[in-house]
């Protein structure tokens, strides 16, 4: 990568599997912070060192509303994406004094597949004969996959933002996505155990 000048990296690989916390398998668990940070990290490690050595770049990092979000049973893919906004965050922060742009994109939910792929993952380990989670209540939860965002909105929205000189930190679409997420955050705040 250090052969080929750009002047954006977007972090973009990802893979998602749900299943409760409290019972997924942690291979499952570490293979998704493998991809999702490690990896991500990583290559983004590569493009920050190039974009100081210029004295200008922009490094996007795709997270999503889980980013922000808790949702039960995404929260392996929820933990990885949590940890992509702390490290955008810090390296926001860490590379400006260089002249380098740091930013994160929050997709909604989409109907690529990404998120009906996740869902069903948890079935390949989870049995209810031996797991103490409700089958019943992580078939409910993912009823929430059944009305998803048209990706073609959402590549036009990331043509638009991925360019610009200037825009916000982060970029939450659609609107719905954006106001849910400021939402759930401001709760958390109120929240009592």
């Amino acid at each position: 990568m250090l052969d080929y000048d750009f002047d954006i990296f977007v972090a973009n690989a990802a893979v998602n599997e749900g299943g409760p916390l409290g019972e997924v398998p942690m291979r499952n668990f570490r293979e998704l912070f493998e991809v999702n940070v490690f990896s991500t990290l990583e290559t983004a490690q590569i493009a920050a060192q190039k974009f100081v050595a210029k004295g200008e770049g922009k490094i996007i990092f795709m997270s999503s509303m889980a980013g922000i979000m808790a949702t039960p049973y995404v929260g392996p893919y929820t933990a990885t994406k949590h940890a992509i906004e702390a490290i955008a965050t810090t390296m926001q922060k860490e590379l400006e004094g260089f002249g380098v742009k740091v930013a994160t994109i929050n997709p909604g939910a989409f109907a690529t597949g990404f998120n009906d792929r996740s869902a069903e993952a948890k079935w390949k380990w989870y049995d209810e004969k031996i797991h103490f989670t409700k089958k019943e209540d992580m078939e409910e939860a993912d009823k929430a996959l059944e009305d998803q965002y048209d990706p073609a909105d959402m590549i036009a929205k990331m043509v638009e933002v991925i360019p610009l000189d200037s825009h916000k930190f982060r970029t939450a679409y659609p609107e719905e996505t954006e106001k849910q997420m400021k939402e759930e955050e401001a709760k958390r705040w109120e929240m009592e155990i």
